[in-house]
């Protein structure tokens, strides 16, 4: 049985866009897998601290060699990465703040992205310099934003600095296959809104609806014959 992961970032509760979503997200997954394995970590609750002086001199030093101050200064990152590696699926719900992510969210980046055990450092290619060590994972980025038109070609793609930056950091660490659900403009138009909600709530759906009828579609194999 696939593992779950869920990340909520919103300083928000009742009133969070992005926390419906994960709630939506893991209703309709357990309805499907009534005995899923799921963990939960409240970013926003859980006081993830800035990067250190010793944080990075014990990252950068072999496990073998690291001080007691390093491994004291790695080891609310070492609870993070090992939760990471074993989920199959991340969902991450996030709100844009200042046209980009909560600075729990930040610091949670900061944490997991690590050299050796999150990525790998290629020197022999210093255009595609890291490599991901993170596989066979899917992440859904279930977001909220207070205005619109912040996807590809719209008129606020230029301030969007929200998912571009997420897909860059998961990507790097290996994770590649990634979805994007948002709900878009609650300081506007309350109509377009509800109808931004409601659209998002179905995507949602309908994703994990795919997800599940892909495993049970039988492989194919193309014969040809001459």
């Amino acid at each position: 049985m696939k593992k779950l992961l869920v990340l909520n970032s919103s300083p928000r509760e009742g009133r969070s866009r992005s926390r419906r979503q994960t709630e939506v997200f893991v209703e309709s997954w357990k309805q499907h897998a009534p005995d899923a394995q799921i963990t939960f970590r409240d970013l926003a609750k859980s006081n993830i601290p800035h990067v250190s002086e010793k944080w990075i001199a014990g990252a950068f030093t072999p496990e073998a060699n690291r001080t007691a101050e390093e491994k004291e200064a790695l080891k609310f990152s070492d609870e993070l990465i090992s939760e990471l590696k074993e989920a199959d699926i991340i969902v991450i719900g996030a709100p844009m703040y200042n046209w980009s992510v909560t600075s729990s969210l930040k610091a949670y980046i900061d944490q997991i992205l690590r050299v050796n055990e999150t990525w790998e450092l290629n020197p022999n290619d210093p255009k595609n310099p890291y490599m991901g060590l993170l596989k066979n994972k899917t992440l859904f980025l279930l977001l909220s934003r207070g205005a619109q038109g912040y996807e590809i070609g719209q008129y606020n793609e230029h301030m969007n600095f929200q998912s571009p930056y997420l897909k860059t950091v998961f990507n790097i660490i290996g994770i590649t296959d990634i979805k994007e659900i948002a709900v878009d403009g609650e300081a506007f138009d309350a109509e377009s809104l509800e109808l931004s909600i409601k659209n998002a709530h179905a995507k949602i759906n309908e994703l994990i609806e795919e997800h599940f009828i892909s495993l049970f579609l039988p492989s194919t194999c193309l014969e040809i014959e001459e």
